[in-house]
């Protein structure tokens, strides 16, 4: 996939190696990534800077969650594209993210369906 643009993403997950793939991966697809290891860190940055989307781990440090990154991001940028990743969202979760406008991607994931999933997200096509 190329894209039409270099869209800048942040990508937000406390686990280290899951944290650089997603890097990874994402930057070799063409995006400009910011890698955040905390929702401290995560909302730093978000002070600082301007995301064309969000994609964050459900479940972070000190019982903080991806929802309070996304509602911080989406504080400036109200429509801004998010996703929750998670390996395991309950129903309450789901139906929050989904009444949130906030894509839900599932781990694991495979890689074509994580860029897919990025790719729609971005575009508007969730």
């Amino acid at each position: 996939m190329s894209l039409d643009r270099k869209y800048r993403l942040l990508v937000v997950d406390d686990e280290a190696s899951v944290l650089v793939t997603y890097r990874l991966i994402l930057e070799r697809e063409g995006y400009d990534v910011v890698a955040c290891s905390t929702s401290r860190e995560a909302l730093a940055v978000l002070e600082e800077d301007e995301f064309d989307g969000v994609l964050c781990d459900y479940s972070l440090e000190e019982q903080h969650t991806g929802f309070e990154v996304i509602c911080a991001a989406r504080s400036r940028r109200p429509r801004l594209p998010a996703a929750l990743l998670t390996g395991y969202a309950t129903r309450e979760t789901a139906s929050e993210a989904a009444s949130q406008d906030i894509c839900v991607m599932y781990k694991p994931i495979a890689i074509e369906e994580f860029l897919e999933k990025t790719s729609r997200l971005l575009r508007g096509a969730g």
